[in-house]
């Protein structure tokens, strides 16, 4: 603490410690004596006195006979403290308050950005002190990072500051209030000490707020000169969460939004990246990333339990029941009675009547007074008028609408009542017109555009009700909206109306002899008042006349209204307790009302109180935020009197938090004449009316009742006296008493209706005619909310009367005072703990500075994600506020939160200003934002997820069981009666060739020798037709054309090379004819060629490097291209990206020479080398593979078989030539089989994508091959196009099969959209099929069998050859089938045929031991074309034999086999092959590589991807990898930049809710950003490295707590 001079303030309270414990407790001016509480040593906040000696020992449990003693002894119960001035003030400001030191008391109580329904000084206090704990702890949070775009378009807008028509409606909770721009000032205190040592936790029990809250934007401006003073500063600076200490202090350097727009170098080069754990140190990202992981170290507060998992399920972690959490102990509680409604004789039958006899009796007498803007009496509205006019509406409504035969309106009919908030005369002519017409009036707000929030449900409202008559006024209606002919538009979801204008002059007067029929009150119903329920469908509760009387004449009795008393009206007239006492009551007692409009109090907020002097009112209702409101602008006024005040009703006053309003309004207005016995506190529901209300009592020794209670035990349900110095309490203050002639008690707020204990905190339900009786049109609701029998804990029903609930939790306490704690509808059951939205409001705003966010505008609800409740809170950002300082603020909130109610917060969303949906009175529309943040339209402009903290009930990590032996697997699957999981493709031994085949088989061993042959025996058959984009023939080559080019080359490679045999040479050209060519001529030479994929002219820098390594790690002596890529690869774009000087000799084939080979290199042994087949795995990986002449011949032979290839068949190819199937089917099939391959280069489709399918239709191909990338551009190009290809004569009928070449788990979701696209084309749906290889073995299964039959004809089910499988299942390395579309399947699609010649087994990857059937496993295969080898420069050779050689632990340990790295499963079907054998399916599940092991579980990313694409319309890719046991998921958005935060929380609801995983980071790129290889294969590992790199340029980075 700086050394400064002490302030009278702070002078004060040290003498008052000091002296305080020698002085006697003098009785206080309102006669509650003051206890001096001692502190515990370390607690930062002073316990609220009570009224006895023996504090907190106090337990409701003996409640009941401490009420007999305590009436014996003239004593309240000990569970109440009385005290009429703010209990917090030190001793010697409690003396009686004299106006000068209302003032003094007042200047302290500095003004400004304040919401005081929700101040609570203790509550701030004690906010302070959880934030100062956690300052010691250091909480580090790593900052998302953002583009500056983002930054710049999200604070940098010329905002206006919310809208402030904020109504006296909230929406079913205090945050709806909309607070204006608030103005902050510092009154004659030190501050900046008061702040400080609230902050670190300050003993101090002030009641200075550190600001107050101004009356709205008009308001603003007066209110500048009253508060034209200092900016509060806060000095003691808040915890830094945006940097991590350790001992290695990592400093993170804050981004200035990220990367700014530089072209950072792609990351085509995986060499440079150190990948793994060697993290380059400079980077932002991972530093970032090891911030999150250090804070996600600390250890949680709920520990994760330990459980036993079955065999597949996976149990989510059940909430274990606290074993010390409090539980209610009291007797079951007894319902309690108000007193008799008293019969006064002359009470009026019915409400009309009382309206009849004023109208005639008293015409002159005033009913109601309206005020302009300006405060000025606007209209006096007489009994006699009143009268007149609500009979000239019920005889307009009855015969002027329709005809005489057919009314529009009869007796009964609901017809709607559409007036604003300033014209409560219009409203209440209509409303009697309704009564005495006998129809029945639906109040609603005036529907201002036609897609105002909420606006569609009350059309539900008013299409249920039947309305078809809207009445109106004449002002509002000439101000909704039109349409050009000036008819009213029907508003989207309402019925359509006819709108009628009440005002006198627009109706006719009804004759002399019709009069209205005004009988006794009775059944039918009088009005309908709508009430919006938590998910934002509105409900009708109907009230009956009869109730509608009876709820007055409990008001009467219940406030002792009398006749023409003077009522001063603040709140909305149209419903609830405003409509109750501003409309109804006033009428039954002849009072008059002055309605004060809300349009007026936003310009002056005293208005109100000057009314109440000026009429010299008994009553005024207003809401705790008009007593605010009151309080900010109270100073100007020199001449308030209060003093004819005998009751100001509080409507809001259920809510514990309107406590501060009450309490600062007393102590500034009691030197004005409030008298503190003149507040009442009412508590009421749309269903239950008016539920109980505090009574205006003439004793000022009789203070109100209130409590201190734990909300630790709040949140269980339990009511506890906090009788220690907490941070988490509520205050509570009394609703008064139940209302006359009603029973109440409370149930247990869910299943049945049981009574609650008497410390249990329940919903309250009243027994009572007062009340309403159904939802209109909704039995079943109105059974559960209207019709409740509650029950004794031994099942017997209280009463035969039905009970209503009130839709209040709450107790009642000893004395029969009511409670109210909260409201059903802001419960929240997070983990079984029940809290309250507008406590979590109330944390959230305690939390200082108060600089970022606007007060009012603040939503918290709850979203169900992995079956419980998440708690998001969502507040509206000042256009000012850094992103540091938000992000500062929303740590702060976290934490406050976390130490107050021990809960964990899920989501919190700061929106730019003005965003939130609105309710027609300006507060927020819950149920709306909650809407938008689910569809993921609530455009965020900060979010902080905290997944990790709030989510506990994830299921246990699984722990690998020790193996079981082989002997115990063998028996087992024997005894289980499953077979040994193995398969394999027809016998190539027992396959009867044709002559021709035969002499290609015996005679020739190697391809060179065929293609000789070839081209003796049938020179001119065409081998080869090469398409260009326009869909003709670029080129074509038959079988002599094939030969000579080949031995030119040869020649080439030999004299101009100088090349040996076993050379390698590298061939660099692009798909077409030359590469087929440069491959034959290579084998003519006896030269080893390895394909390769020449640099994009466009992209060298990235593209170019991979060709120089593929070159150098494949040791070519030689390369050989076309003259174009020649030179290309000497340009400058190819200098700056590799070293050109190291390339080998390069040779032109463009200009060849023209003589022959002196002879043909004859390779000595089969087993020699063919060629080498390089290709990039998805992991980053580049493999190359040896591929013997031996291996090569009996591929081609396998694929021809399979295929039933032959020289008089055509084959459609459109795959890249480079690696695996694709170079077989381009280069080696039909020199091989003979056939010819119609070839369409890929990147032709990008220009045409239509060009593969017409060239399939107009070459009338039965067989094609593609690529994934292919069919996806094939489905998204020509989407819209089909009826157009149609005409122009597309025809895939005769496509027998459609084969896409893959090395994954087939996109079954992709093959599908394909099939359904092109059925209308002739595709038929069995057609399409996939392949399946891999590095060890480029083809093992391909095209499906064309001869299948169904054994058992159930062909109505789904497609044979695709199974569903439990994703929870396969993450245990288990496959367990399931039906379609049950809860977690998979669908997976068998990867094609096994060719000839392959053997499949499953083996455990681990112990090497084989699989029985439908087991995962890895798959292994032995086949006479497997890969002999990897061609590395190292000769790994370990890694070699692993993956070439292996052999079984057991069983046949013999047979040699490959690995294949991919998990799958075989699964025998009830498909038979044409020689009668079933069918055995492969399943590949997915790469070993790529598979990530989290939890101790296998997961896929494709599988996290699925799910992350479904999450929302723009997410168009997505891309999953790891990184220090933190799941990225990297999504590409396609829309604007403002949807990027709106994905985070959905992107981390669908990982939690389908994979039970959290995501730690989530990156949102631009279209385009995730690599993919040519087979359309996701590049993650690049992509990972891009991201540690800080080279992905990305929009957002979320980092999840």
């Amino acid at each position: 603490m700086p050394v400064c001079d002490i302030t009278q303030k702070g002078y004060e309270k040290k003498r008052s410690k000091l002296i305080g414990a020698y002085l006697p407790q003098p009785p206080t001016a309102n006669g509650a004596a003051v206890v001096r509480c001692r502190l515990q040593p370390g607690e930062g906040v002073p316990r609220r006195p009570f009224r006895s000696a023996h504090i907190g020992v106090c337990d409701i449990r003996e409640a009941a006979a401490r009420e007999r003693a305590a009436s014996a002894a003239g004593n309240r119960p000990l569970f109440y403290f009385r005290f009429g001035v703010d209990q917090a003030l030190p001793q010697e400001r409690r003396a009686p308050v004299t106006p000068s030191s209302a003032s003094r008391y007042h200047r302290r109580r500095s003004s400004g950005s304040r919401d005081e329904r929700y101040r609570s000084d203790v509550h701030t206090e004690a906010v302070q002190a959880a934030l100062a704990k956690h300052k010691e702890r250091k909480m580090a949070v790593p900052m998302p990072s953002k583009r500056r775009s983002l930054v710049v378009q999200t604070s940098m807008d010329a905002y206006t500051p919310p809208d402030t028509s904020s109504g006296s409606e909230d929406e079913g909770s205090v945050q709806g209030d909309s607070q204006g721009t608030p103005t902050s000032s510092q009154g004659s205190i030190n501050m900046e000490h008061w702040i400080s040592q609230a902050i670190h936790g300050s003993t101090t029990s002030t009641t200075s707020s550190s600001s107050t809250q101004s009356g709205g934007s008009g308001a603003a401006h007066r209110l500048a000169d009253v508060m034209a003073q200092t900016h509060i500063e806060n000095h003691s600076a808040p915890p830094d969460v945006t940097t991590y200490t350790s001992e290695h202090s990592i400093q993170v350097e804050r981004p200035q939004g990220s990367t700014t727009s530089r072209t950072a170098p792609k990351y085509g080069n995986a060499e440079l990246m150190e990948t793994g754990d060697g993290v380059p140190v400079s980077s932002r990202v991972s530093a970032k990333i090891q911030q999150l992981v250090n804070t996600l170290k600390r250890p949680k507060r709920p520990p994760l339990r330990e459980f036993f998992v079955d065999d597949f399920e996976e149990l989510l972690e059940v909430q274990q029941p606290d074993p010390n959490q409090p539980k209610p102990e009291g007797a079951q509680m007894l319902a309690t009675r108000g007193e008799q409604l008293g019969v006064v004789t002359n009470w009026p039958p019915s409400l009309e009547a009382a309206l009849q006899r004023w109208g005639t009796i008293s015409p002159k007498a005033p009913c109601l007074t309206t005020m302009d803007t300006n405060g000025k009496p606007l209209y006096i509205l007489t009994y006699g008028k009143l009268w007149t006019r609500s009979m000239k509406v019920a005889y307009n409504i009855l015969h002027k609408l329709g005809t005489k035969q057919e009314p529009m309106v009869r007796p009964g009919d609901r017809v709607a009542l559409v007036f604003p908030n300033n014209d409560p005369a219009a409203f209440m002519v209509a409303f009697y017109g309704c009564l005495l017409a006998e129809v029945v009036p639906v109040p609603i707000e005036v529907p201002l555009t036609r897609k105002d929030a909420g606006s569609q449900q009350i059309g539900f409202l008013l299409g249920s009700c039947g309305v078809t008559v809207a009445l109106t006024s004449d002002a509002c209606h000439k101000g909704l909206p039109k349409s050009p002919t000036g008819e009213i538009p029907q508003f989207k979801g309402w019925p359509k109306l006819l709108w009628f204008v009440t005002e006198s002059k627009h109706l006719s007067k009804p004759p002399r002899d019709w009069f209205p029929h005004i009988k006794d009150a009775n059944n039918d119903t009088a009005y309908i008042e709508y009430k919006t329920c938590k998910d934002g469908s509105v409900l009708g509760v109907t009230v009956t006349r009869i109730a509608l009387l009876t709820h007055c004449q409990a008001l009467t009795q219940a406030c002792g209204y009398t006749e023409a008393e003077t009522i001063v009206n603040v709140l909305d007239f149209k419903k609830d307790v405003g409509l109750w006492h501003g409309i109804l009551t006033s009428v039954m007692n002849m009072m008059h009302v002055i309605s004060i409009p809300y349009s007026l109090m936003k310009v002056n907020p005293l208005s109100w109180i000057q009314k109440v002097c000026q009429y010299k009112a008994k009553v005024a209702c207003v809401k705790s935020r008009d007593m605010h409101w009151a309080l900010v602008a109270h100073r100007d006024q020199r001449d308030v009197n209060l003093s004819s005040l005998r009751m100001l009703i509080v409507a809001d006053g259920a809510n514990p938090w309107s406590i501060s309003s009450c309490d600062a309004f007393l102590n500034v207005f009691q030197s004005k004449g409030l008298r503190q016995e003149v507040i009442c506190p009412c508590a009421s529901s749309p269903e239950a009316l008016t539920v109980a209300i505090r009574r205006p009592t003439d004793d000022s020794n009789q203070p109100p009742g209130r409590g201190v209670l734990s909300m630790h035990g709040l949140t269980y349900g339990v009511i506890r006296v906090d009788s220690e110095e907490k941070l988490s309490v509520l205050t509570v203050q009394d609703v008064g008493l139940v209302m006359p002639g009603a029973i109440m008690c409370s149930v247990k707020p869910d299943g049945i209706p049981q009574l609650c204990r008497t410390d249990e905190i329940g919903e309250l339900c009243v027994c009572a005619v007062a009340t309403g009786t159904s939802y209109y049109g909704l039995s079943g609701m109105t059974k559960n909310t209207f019709e409740v029998f509650p029950m004794t804990s031994s099942g017997a029903p209280i009463s035969e009367y039905p009970f209503i609930r009130t839709g209040l939790l709450g107790f009642v306490g000893p004395g029969g005072l009511v409670f109210v704690v909260g409201k059903m509808d802001g419960l929240m059951v997070v983990s079984g703990r029940r809290h309250n939205a507008d406590d979590i409001v109330a944390t959230a705003l305690a939390v200082e500075p108060m600089k970022f966010v606007y007060r009012g505008r603040i939503a918290v609800f709850s979203v169900t994600v992995l079956h419980d409740e998440r708690i998001v809170i969502v507040a509206e950002q000042r256009p000012d506020s850094t992103e540091e300082d938000s992000f500062q603020w929303m740590s702060r909130v976290l934490q406050a939160i976390d130490s107050i109610h021990q809960v964990g917060v899920y989501c919190l969303a700061l929106v730019p200003a003005n965003t939130l949906p609105k309710t027609p009175l300006g507060g927020i529309h819950l149920s709306e934002t909650k809407q938008l943040f689910l569809e993921g339209s609530l455009h965020p402009c900060n979010v902080l997820m905290c997944p990790h903290t709030c989510v506990t009930n994830l299921p246990k990590p699984r722990q690998k069981q020790p193996e079981i032996g082989p002997a115990s697997v063998m028996v087992g699957n024997l005894v289980s009666g499953k077979r040994i999981a193995q398969a394999s493709g027809r016998d190539l031994g027992q396959i009867e060739d044709n002559d021709q085949a035969r002499k290609v088989r015996t005679e020739f061993l190697f391809l060179s020798e065929v293609l000789q042959w070839r081209a003796q025996t049938t020179p001119d058959h065409l081998l080869y037709t090469l398409l260009n984009c326009r869909g003709t023939i670029a080129n074509s080559l038959t079988c002599v054309q094939l030969h000579k080019r080949a031995e030119k080359i040869a020649v080439m490679l030999m004299e101009r090379g100088h090349l040996q045999d076993g050379d390698h040479v590298a061939l660099v050209y692009p798909p077409g004819i030359d590469l087929i060519a440069a491959f034959y001529g290579c084998l003519y030479a006896g030269c080893v060629p390895i394909t390769v994929r020449p640099p994009h002219p466009q992209n060298i820098a990235t593209t170019l490097p991979t060709v120089k390594m593929i070159v150098e790690v494949s040791r070519s002596a030689c390369l050989m291209t076309t003259q174009l890529i020649c030179k290309l690869l000497r340009s400058r774009e190819a200098a700056a990206a590799v070293d050109v000087r190291t390339w080998p000799l390069i040779l032109d084939t463009d200009d060849l020479p023209k003589k022959r080979p002196a002879q043909i290199y004859k390779p000595s042994n089969p087993d020699t080398l063919a060629y080498l087949d390089f290709s990039v795995s998805t992991t980053g990986m580049l493999a190359g593979v040896k591929m013997s002449h031996a291996a090569t011949s009996a591929f081609c032979r396998s694929i021809k078989l399979q295929c039933e290839l032959y020289p008089s068949r055509e084959v459609a190819i459109c795959l890249d030539p480079y690696c695996g199937l694709g170079f077989v089917l381009w280069c080696l099939c039909s020199v091989y089989s003979g056939h010819q391959s119609i070839l369409i280069p890929p990147s032709e489709l990008e220009t045409n994508p239509a060009l593969w399918l017409l060239a399939v239709s107009q070459y009338k191909v039965r067989d094609t091959f593609c690529s994934y990338s292919v069919m996806e551009l094939c489905t998204k190009g020509l989407g819209s196009q089909t009826e157009s290809l149609k005409a122009r004569g597309l025809d895939l009928s005769r496509v027998r099969t459609c084969v896409v070449v893959a090395e994954e788990r087939p996109r079954i979701a992709l093959t599908q959209s394909f099939s359904k696209l092109f059925k209308d084309l002739g595709l038929h749906p069995r057609a399409v099929s996939t392949s399946f290889g891999c590095r060890v073995n480029l083809a093992i299964c391909l095209q499906p069998h064309r001869l299948w039959t169904l054994v058992e004809q159930g062909t109505s089910g789904p497609d044979p050859t695709t199974v569903y499988v439990d994703m929870r299942a396969l993450r245990h390395d288990r496959v367990r089938l399931v039906e379609r579309g049950s809860p977690h399947s998979l669908p997976l699609m068998e990867s094609g045929k096994i060719l000839p010649g392959v053997r499949i087994i499953i083996a455990n990857p681990e112990t090497k031991g084989p699989l029985g059937d439908s087991h995962l496993g890895e798959i292994w295969v032995h086949s006479a074309h497997n890969a002999s080898g990897y061609f590395t420069i190292y000769g790994d050779e370990s890694l070699q034999s692993d993956h070439f050689n292996s052999r079984l632990s057991f069983g046949d340990t013999q047979t040699i086999w490959a690995r294949t790295g991919y998990l799958g499963f075989l699964r025998r079907t009830e498909l038979t092959d044409a020689n009668g054998e079933r069918h055995d399916a492969l399943y590949v599940v997915g790469a070993l590589d790529e598979a990530m092991e989290l939890r101790g579980m296998r997961y896929h990313p494709i599988d996290i991807e699925t799910s992350v694409i479904r999450a929302h319309k723009s997410v168009t890719e997505c891309a999953v990898f790891t990184w220090t046991n933190l799941l990225v998921v990297v999504v590409e958005l396609d829309g604007s930049e403002q949807e990027a935060l709106d994905l985070v929380p959905l992107v981390t609801n669908v990982v939690l809710e389908e994979h039970y995983l959290i995501v730690g980071v989530v990156v949102v790129v631009d279209i385009g950003v995730i690599p993919i290889n040519s087979r359309g294969e996701k590049q993650r590992m690049h992509l990972r490295d891009g991201f540690l790199a800080d080279q992905l340029d990305p929009i957002y980075v979320a980092y999840n707590m």
